[in-house]
């Protein structure tokens, strides 16, 4: 069996630690690691980059930049989980449900960027309502979704985990209120949109998940389609895909008393799209775990569809 040379370059953080753990144990993957007392050691940081068949980036916006610049080897292939690359046309978005023209880009690319967790959930949603022509462009979207501690870094999740926490972190906390969201960019452009979104986000008291919904007025739609004719375009957008369901409207199983927890999809890959609503108005919402689909999970699935390994492996 062939191996891949694989060097995870910010291996420390949230997003390293748990690609390590999904891909440690791969018999097809050899694992390039960098001596801790060097991490900070930009000739062993290239060595391994340039040692390496694919190399991924899990590191702050600067950081992966600096990263990308060591790579001499035309061979090296990046995949970076940060928000650096992601609006770079260079770069293929590593997004392979959204469609086969993204899909085919990936299969190919040198360089990938991992979309973000909340960037996920909401393209998941927008994109094929801006491709399908239900949604127009310039539509002024809005966005809320909340969102498990474990996406707001390493100082964020001591204070969550510690015994003498402030009493504010036992509630739901709004931000970015200044709406500069750093996923806002990729959001809109990847969407389609002629406009950023107005985007809400609230980081809770819980470790993985989250639910990320768009309201959408029903007279302002194209054509002014209805809950059940935008749940069909949904079905068939994600038609055979593994990693990403449009569930029934309105099941029991899908919103049990009429709730949508955020945390049910924690450790998987999955993404659920719901359509939900009436017929004056139509809310949107993509379930999906900000660890799974949204950072790390997303990150080895591009892994798996550019080496040619089954898309699934080491996913759930």
């Amino acid at each position: 069996m062939k191996t891949t040379k694989v060097y995870i370059d910010g291996q420390a953080g949230t997003t390293g630690l748990k690609l390590f753990e999904r891909i440690k144990d791969r018999t097809d993957i050899e694992l390039l690691t960098i001596d801790p007392a060097k991490h900070r050691d930009n000739a062993e940081r290239a060595r391994l980059i340039n040692a390496s068949d694919v190399t991924f980036l899990c590191l702050p916006d600067a950081a992966s930049v600096e990263a990308v610049s060591f790579a001499e080897n035309p061979d090296v292939r990046i995949i970076d989980a940060s928000t650096a690359h992601r609006t770079n046309p260079d770069w293929a978005y590593g997004f392979p449900e959204l469609s086969a023209e993204h899909r085919e880009r990936i299969l190919t690319a040198k360089r990938v960027a991992v979309p973000g967790c909340y960037a996920s959930g909401f393209a998941s949603l927008v994109y094929p309502m801006v491709k399908s022509g239900m949604l127009p462009p310039d539509y002024p979207v809005t966005c809320h979704a909340v969102s498990g501690y474990s996406g707001a870094g390493k100082a964020a999740i001591a204070v969550y985990e510690s015994d003498d926490r402030p009493a504010e972190f036992d509630s739901p906390r709004q931000y970015a209120l200044g709406q500069t969201h750093k996923h806002l960019p990729e959001m809109q452009k990847v969407s389609g949109l002629t406009y950023a979104p107005v985007f809400n986000p609230l980081v809770c008291d819980y470790f993985a998940g989250m639910v990320v919904s768009v309201p959408l007025h029903r007279r302002l739609l194209n054509g002014q389609p209805s809950v059940e004719e935008i749940h069909e375009m949904f079905k068939k957008h994600y038609a055979g895909q593994q990693f990403v369901k449009v569930r029934e409207i309105g099941g029991a199983d899908v919103l049990e008393n009429g709730f949508l927890p955020a945390n049910t999809l924690a450790g998987t890959n999955l993404l659920e799209v719901f359509v939900c609503g009436n017929d004056e108005r139509i809310l949107l919402a993509a379930r999906l775990d900000n660890l799974g689909k949204g950072a790390s999970g997303a990150a080895l699935q591009c892994f798996n569809l550019m080496t040619g390994a089954p898309e699934e492996t080491g996913l759930v």
